[in-house]
């Protein structure tokens, strides 16, 4: 790697530092500090991409640069930033949605405008950008671990940023306290490493599982994926984030879901394939089944709901179990020494990620247009959008085509590419636990399905049928800038479909570094117009040939109209209403109505409990209203967290007997806590 691609990802770094400088010093003047705060974020952005592109286009090998700040007063903290493959990959994908959700942002904080400190929304979003990007790069445990905290602190100030409403508050507060435990459980696991390696820097934790004991190994597996698994969203520690995408503004929301839980993923890449080295084959067990659960739990918790950004924010968990899918199946191929199936598998997941931070940043920009035009979340209160708000609604459809998993979009792709890896890891692994690729396979099939269907319900209800309330019909289209915003991933998502082998060389060195192979030649046929499975059993499929064939489909209602309608007169007509005299909004079918045969078919999962109400005149065969409401059970909330946090209480309320107000009696707390530090450390 040359000094040009790294000397550039340092101005996109100091670009983020003076946006956030800048929009507090320009606090005051709300035009200048909207605009210097997320112009600068998109400068940095387009400045990371460049660099992060160039480094892993030129097939890059290791390359680092060390910054010493104050040696004398912080002796153990080494700044360092270390841009290998790895880190670059993720540099590209924050440094890639950066740009366009700056952009929106132009227009978006304008609605804040007269009521809120746009200089801090800016500040904090650049901050937000500064310290996941330092996480990609950071290359000791100590500035690993201030970058990861600055992260976790800017963004829980940016969920409560609508501070006066309780579950933003609420919101806010959940975040940084999963926060917190995760970062308890990565600290453990970097003193495990720390014991084996004597250094805190992350190049001499390379393949230092050869020196740790089976159990001691393990143990560090099991800390990192639970310290990561929080900040990625993973089932059953997930419940942060439904709580916290929803409340935040939407452009934050938007960096949340594409970017800053996919630290976790990257956290999780880093330790299994960069530090540990070759996985016992329980790692790759644990993390494709525990990616399967969080697909399918995801996609049916997304389908009960009726507030628009809550659902993408169960969609996030969905996808995160999609990319673990392909991350586990890479595990256990590795360990049946399959390494070119195994990178394929890594190739998947790698690809479903920088796909997911595309379409789900998408959607919740096109989300929050739509909250910015009609001033609620609730989809019952919306419909009729889509002549509204024609744009906006058009780049919906194509995030949730993309999200779908709808060809010839990014999605796909990259379950194509893990169906692929499923299939034939079934008949590479000798024991019975291949029985996982096709279990995690149906799994994936049906989760695929179910977000089909959710996504017809979100837009259908959202953006078709009638206004349901005056808001929505009184909903105008989104600023100009919030539009380019949502049409550049628009854009990324058609490229990365289309042309899939753009991407697939830029992993070559990433696959290469973890793994040991290069898989793009044998993935990307014809010059990237047809992919393959990189086996002689798999399949091949070209999504830039299904849009041909769809092109050349087209010919034949042209000519059909061409020859027998071309003089037939159109007429334009009321929607036919059954002989009634005319349709209202209380005819069409409500999200609650849409889903309710699912929620029928999961009851056991959802525990679903309703209430109605009737109220007559005279006799109870003519009622004059009637009032019905529906109730999920968030199942891991009530069954799991909410007596563990009495647990807690209770066992708080017990500890202050030791609070006694004696001094000798602290004294000898300390004592002893001494005393088993110093056997622990022998």
């Amino acid at each position: 790697m040359t000094d040009f691609p790294l000397s550039l990802l340092g101005v996109a770094l100091w670009a983020y530092l003076a946006g956030a400088a800048g929009a507090l010093v320009f606090q005051r003047f709300e035009k200048l500090a909207n605009g210097f705060g997320f112009g600068m974020a998109a400068a940095g952005g387009l400045c990371g991409l460049v660099s992060c592109g160039a480094a892993l286009a030129s097939g890059m090998p290791v390359a680092s640069r060390s910054i010493e700040l104050f040696p004398a007063l912080i002796p153990l903290v080494r700044f360092a930033i270390r841009a290998d493959a790895l880190g670059c990959f993720f540099g590209l994908i924050v440094s890639l949605l950066a740009v366009p959700l700056s952009v929106y942002s132009l227009g978006y904080a304008r609605s804040y405008f007269g009521r809120r400190n746009v200089g801090v929304l800016a500040a904090l979003f650049n901050l937000l950008l500064l310290s996941i990007t330092l996480v990609f790069l950071a290359d000791h445990v100590f500035f690993f671990l201030i970058a990861w905290e600055l992260m976790a602190l800017s963004a829980s100030i940016l969920v409560c940023f609508e501070h006066e409403q309780d579950e933003s508050r609420g919101g806010a507060v959940l975040f940084f306290v999963m926060s917190h435990i995760g970062t308890a459980a990565l600290i453990l696991g970097f003193l495990l490493l720390f014991q084996a390696s004597g250094s805190y820097a992350f190049t001499d934790f390379h393949a230092l599982g050869a020196k740790l004991s089976a159990s001691r190994r393990g143990g560090v597996f099991l800390l990192f994926l639970f310290g990561f698994g929080i900040k990625a969203g993973l089932v059953p520690l997930h419940i942060w984030l439904p709580a916290a995408h929803p409340v935040a503004p939407s452009n934050v929301s938007a960096l949340m879901s594409g970017v800053l839980i996919k630290t976790g993923v990257y956290g999780l890449i880093r330790v299994c394939f960069d530090f540990l080295g070759a996985p016992p084959q329980w790692w790759g067990v644990a993390v494709l089944g525990l990616g399967t659960v969080s697909a399918v739990l995801g996609v049916l918790f997304a389908l009960m709901e009726h507030d628009l950004k809550r659902l993408l924010a169960y969609h996030s968990i969905e996808n995160i179990g999609i990319i673990l899918i392909g991350l586990g199946a890479a595990l256990m191929l590795l360990h049946s020494s399959h390494p070119m199936l195994a990178s394929l598998a890594l190739i998947a997941g790698l690809y479903h990620t920088l796909n997911h931070a595309c379409f789900k940043a998408l959607l919740f920009l096109g989300a929050g247009a739509v909250l910015h035009a009609t001033h609620t979340r609730n989809m019952e209160e919306m419909g009729g959008l889509a002549k509204r708000m024609q744009w906006t609604s058009a780049f919906f459809l194509l995030g949730a085509a993309a999200i779908s998993a709808l060809p010839p979009l990014n999605g796909f792709v990259s379950e194509w590419f893990t169906y692929q890896s499923l299939l034939q890891g079934f008949g590479s692994t000798p024991s019975l636990i291949r029985l996982m690729f096709p279990l995690s396979g149906a799994m994936l099939a049906l989760t695929s399905a179910l977000a089909a269907a959710c996504f017809v319900k979100a837009f259908g209800i959202t953006f078709l049928a009638q206004p349901r309330s005056a808001h929505a019909r009184e909903a105008r289209e989104a600023s100009l800038t919030m539009l380019l915003g949502q049409g550049l991933l628009v854009a990324v998502c058609v490229v990365l479909g289309l042309f899939p082998g753009i991407l697939l060389k830029l992993l070559d060195p990433l696959t290469h570094q973890l793994i040991g192979e290069r898989l793009s030649q044998r993935l990307s046929l014809a010059g990237g117009l047809v992919l393959s499975s990189g086996a002689a059993q798999g399949g091949t499929v070209s999504t830039l040939g299904i849009v041909l064939m769809l092109v050349a489909l087209l010919a034949v209602p042209i000519v059909l109209w061409a020859l027998f309608a071309r003089g037939a007169r159109t007429r334009i007509a009321p929607t036919w209403d059954c002989g009634l005299r005319g349709l209202t909004p209380h005819m069409q079918y409500t999200a609650t109505g849409f889903s309710k045969p699912l929620r029928m078919i999961f009851k056991a999962l959802f525990r679903p409990r309703r209430e109605v109400q009737r109220e007559y005149d005279l006799s109870p065969y003519f009622a004059t209203t009637l009032r019905f409401e529906s109730h999920v059970e968030e199942v891991f909330q009530t069954r799991v967290y909410r007596p563990l946090k009495w647990l807690v209480l209770r066992f708080s309320r017990r500890s202050r007997a030791l609070q006694a107000g004696s001094i000798q009696a602290y004294l000898i707390y300390i004592f002893l806590t001494l005393l088993a530090l110093l056997l622990f450390a022998l």
